[in-house]
């Protein structure tokens, strides 16, 4: 196959690689540079809802990120006083948890399969309009396309001075992985909210469950996850006594807060940027990295149907009304979990339940899930749709 260009990537997480991947397949030479001396993963689970399970059939790589995958068919929201506010919240379409570790080494497999270059130990410094990639030791290299898929404190944004807004949304959580046992739901999940603290027990492989522990940044006890305050959330959830009691006393998982990054453009000149560079969010819906890899495959496909400038522009218009949207619900959602007050609790129980028996509000805040880019194709851009 005849290279159609080259594209140099800053960044090889779950956006970086699977861009990667994408643009391999479609005839373009690709190279990753990733900061750590191994290509690693956080040790905790994810959601693939709808939107990333297609992005990982459209890279081939569907079959390795789901093997152990937990296919979820019950999910519940519940209150603080353990009621089920929703048994089918915000589930349509196929819904699957994995562990990161696995999905992001399939998406490996798949770019190495693909022909992809991955240069660990290599960190990148930041980009140039013209499509130069320059490293933390001045090495520059040169490409027809560069990609910032380098992270919230991303190096290429920053030097295309692309940044508009990083928001510290104030809230934050815990991501802990534990051994299975029959006490952890079967091919469901589980979230529960009680003031400003949310748990959720998330089975994502045959032996893991995933434990997930959110609250406000100005939570003390509840922040102080590593070591484990493990009592301060038993008091909050006693029903899941069990699964607390499995996180180490001295876990991996460590309490983090969520950002929100909003850029003026997703391109400059010849560099683009994609993942938690271009729109992280909150992880409240489920969606940042569903959105970045569904968003990696969209560069892909309008690279492949037309010019680099072109294919830029029409990439945004389409795709950012869609990515923008989901952001703004993730920090809803975070809003009414986290900072409602305590006094009125039923009511926001009343809200959530009203929320969830509404089809529209379904549809509306589930819009990135059930969505899938084909700017290959020749339809018209999302924004118009």
């Amino acid at each position: 196959m005849t290279s159609r260009g080259h594209v140099e990537i800053a960044g090889a997480g779950l956006a970086g690689l699977t861009a990667a991947t994408a643009l391999a397949q479609r005839g373009w030479s690709v190279r990753v540079h990733e900061r750590g001396s191994a290509l690693r993963e956080i040790g905790a689970g994810i959601y693939l809802w709808e939107n990333a399970l297609r992005a990982l059939e459209d890279i081939g790589a569907y079959d390795d990120a789901t093997r152990n995958a937990e296919h979820v068919r019950n999910p519940e929201l519940r209150d603080h006083r353990n009621r089920v506010l929703q048994r089918e919240w915000l589930r349509e379409g196929r819904l699957c948890t994995v562990a990161r570790r696995e999905l992001h080494a399939a998406l490996a497999t798949a770019a190495e399969k693909a022909g992809v270059e991955v240069v660990t130990g290599s960190p990148v410094d930041g980009a140039t309009p013209e499509g130069r990639l320059r490293l933390l030791d001045g090495t520059e290299y040169e490409a027809d396309l560069v990609i910032g898929a380098d992270g919230v404190f991303s190096r290429v944004r920053e030097t295309l001075g692309l940044t508009k807004q990083i928001t510290n949304l104030g809230d934050g959580g815990g991501r802990h992985m534990i051994k299975r046992t029959e006490d952890d739901p079967v091919d469901g999940v589980i979230e529960e909210w009680n003031a400003g603290r949310r748990i959720g027990i998330v089975p994502c492989s045959p032996d893991q469950t995933y434990i997930f522990l959110c609250c406000p940044a100005d939570d003390a006890a509840g922040v102080r996850q590593q070591p484990f305050e493990r009592q301060t959330w038993i008091d909050s959830f006693p029903e899941f006594r069990s699964q607390l009691e499995r996180i180490p006393d001295d876990p991996e998982g460590r309490w983090a807060s969520f950002t929100d990054v909003v850029v003026s453009k997703w391109s400059r000149g010849r560099a683009a940027l994609i993942g938690d560079a271009a729109h992280a969010m909150s992880p409240n819906l489920g969606q940042a990295a569903c959105v970045a890899m569904m968003n990696s495959v969209a560069l892909a496909q309008a690279l492949d149907a037309h010019d680099i400038d072109t294919a830029l522009e029409v990439w945004e218009r389409s795709e950012r009304p869609v990515i923008d949207r989901v952001q703004r619900y993730s920090r809803y959602y975070g809003t009414i979990g986290t900072r409602w007050p305590q006094g009125l609790l039923d009511v926001r129980s009343a809200l959530v339940w009203g929320l969830g028996a509404s089809k529209a509000a379904q549809r509306r805040v589930q819009s990135a899930a059930l969505y899938f880019p084909s700017l290959d194709a020749g339809l018209a851009p999302a924004s118009s749709r």
